[in-house]
Order: C-alpha cells, then structure tokens, then sequence
C-alpha cells in the first residue's frame, strides 16, 4: 500500500517543477500570449495557463512577468534578424534579396493561427518604450541592427555594381527598414499577405532605382 501511496502523490505533483519544463518552449508559449494581447494586457495568470506553468514556477525559471517579456523579446530579435541576415546574405541579385528579406519578414508576421499578428516589436514593445527604459533599448539596438544589416548590403551592391557611385546606402537602408516596419503595421491591421508582398516588390523596385 505504501508502494501505491508513493506513486499516487508522484503523479498530482504540481506542473512546472525543476526538469518538468522545457525552457525554449516555455519561452515560446510565453511569447504566443504578450504576441496575442501585448505587454501591458498579458497577465502573469494567463501566462501561467499558456505555459502550463504556475507562478512560483514562473517566478524561479524566468523572474518577474517583465524579465520573461524581455528574454522573449530578445529571442524575437534574434530569430527576426537572422532570418534578415540570410536573406540578405547569399549571392542572390539585389532585387532577389531584397525581396527574400521581405518574404522572410512576412513569414514570421502570418506565422501565427488564425489572423495576422505581424511583428512582436511592433505590436509589443512599441507601445511600452516611452516608460520602460530596458524595452526602449532593446528596440533601439534592433532597430540600428536592421538598418546596419541593410546598410551593408546596399554597400556591397554598390561595389559590385548593382547600385550608382553616388547612391547613400544609409538613407537606403532606412528606407528599406521602414518597409518592413509599414508591412509588419499593415499586417496586424488585416492586410493580405499578397498585397503587402505587392508593397514590398514597389518599394524594392523604388530603392533599386539607383541602380546603373
């Protein structure tokens, strides 16, 4: 009978023990629930119930309900940029891989189930940065990363050849960066994804006017 007892008391323990979780899909699930209602709208209990995790458990895996936002802000940064820097790396046309970074973008903003959520930073973070210094920086270091990744590929297009002599790769760049950013707002706003892969084409066909 003891046996028995053991097992029983075995099975009913609490969710969310050391070990009974898996950290990166915590993260993830974590990241679904701020994704779906914002920073300020998600509470602790929700997610608690999206990561099947209670909040002591919460609490010693990931801190406060604000340090777990910002490790999923964080891996939302790193998965989004390199998604971009792939694009963006390869042998492919300028065109090309332009528009490779825009697909890849909106990969990520109709990832979800159901309606476009279009981009975490933005439908997130954004609203958070005029109060929360940390959210503020981790957007703005994002945003120069863009920017800079586009940059760099306006400047090796102009050594090859693909962009004038006398193009500015940084005014591009922030042209280009702003796309992405007007895509992902659009998204979360109902447009379809074909149209917004037609807007990205126009402003592709726009920076590539300064080609030869």
């Amino acid at each position: 009978m003891r046996s028995g007892t053991k097992i029983e008391k075995t099975e009913k323990r609490p969710r969310g023990r050391p070990r009974a979780y898996e950290p990166e899909t915590a993260l993830r699930q974590a990241a679904e629930a701020f994704w779906k209602t914002g920073y300020s709208g998600t509470s602790l209990d929700s997610i608690a119930t999206a990561t099947r995790m209670n909040p002591p458990s919460l609490y010693a895996a990931f801190g406060n309900k604000h340090a777990l936002y910002l490790e999923a802000l964080a891996r939302y940064w790193e998965i989004s940029l390199a998604a971009t820097r792939e694009a963006l790396a390869g042998d492919h046309p300028l065109e090309e891989a332009l528009m490779l970074a825009y697909d890849a973008a909106l990969s990520i903003y109709f990832s979800g189930k159901g309606a476009a959520r279009g981009c975490f930073v933005v439908g997130t973070a954004v609203t958070e940065v005029a109060e929360d210094a940390a959210i503020r920086s981790s957007v703005a270091a994002g945003l120069r990363t863009i920017d800079a990744d586009f940059e760099a590929r306006f400047r090796l297009a102009q050594d090859k050849g693909e962009l004038k002599r006398d193009a500015d790769p940084a005014a591009l760049a922030i042209l280009a960066s702003a796309t992405m950013h007007t895509i992902a707002i659009r998204a979360r706003a109902g447009a379809r994804r074909s149209e917004l892969r037609e807007m990205a084409r126009k402003a592709v066909d726009v920076i590539c006017g300064s080609r030869r």
